[in-house]
């Protein structure tokens, strides 16, 4: 299935919950649920904040939904990321669903040799684009594929640049020093003599 295919495949509002196969997460007051749905024989993951509440709908909600659209958007074809499939509405978004285990606290000898020098690759070509993620700590938002492969997600807390511009240098790099702390992070949970 193609991206135009599976754009075309996205239910509308009226659809989605007939077609969810299952809550990913369900959401606090300002934070969105996560759908896994039936796209015919494929599934996508869908961010939803249209439960919240009606402040959230009509601030919040929308903000954060349309940032994390245009970082999903500027990372399209990076390898290590799920393809944006769409907008359902100003609320909602769809990616593709790309199966993982999300990191784990004790990774040593459970992830490929060179899992590490692929992950650093792909956050260098993440910060290439003009994305810093911010939120790479979180166990969730790094997964391994069932190829070994890192997979980078949740892009909520994401900033966006355009690489050539002038706050792009001026702040990219800066930013990008939290990025690059949660690698170190995982560097230590995968090799621990590097941390000792």
């Amino acid at each position: 299935m193609t991206a135009a295919d599976s754009a075309a495949a996205l239910p509308t509002r009226a659809e989605l919950g007939a077609r969810t196969v299952s809550v990913l997460n369900r959401g606090g007051r300002r934070n969105p649920d996560v759908l896994l749905v039936s796209l015919g024989p494929a599934r996508a993951v869908v961010k939803d904040f249209a439960p919240r509440g009606a402040f959230v709908r009509r601030t919040i909600g929308r903000w954060i939904t349309a940032r994390e659209v245009r970082a999903w958007t500027r990372l399209d074809g990076h390898p290590a990321v799920p393809r944006f499939l769409g907008r359902i509405d100003p609320l909602a978004f769809a990616v593709e669903h790309r199966p993982g285990r999300p990191m784990r606290r004790k990774l040593r000898g459970d992830v490929p040799d060179d899992f590490l020098p692929r992950l650093e690759a792909a956050v260098a070509e993440m910060h290439a684009r003009g994305v810093v993620h911010l939120d790479l700590r979180h166990r969730s938002n790094v997964m391994v594929d069932e190829h070994g492969a890192p997979v980078l997600i949740d892009f909520g807390s994401a900033l966006v640049f355009d690489p050539k511009g002038w706050m792009a240098r001026l702040l990219l790099p800066l930013l990008a020093r939290i990025d690059y702390g949660a690698l170190e992070k995982w560097r230590v949970r995968i090799q621990p003599e590097v941390g000792a």
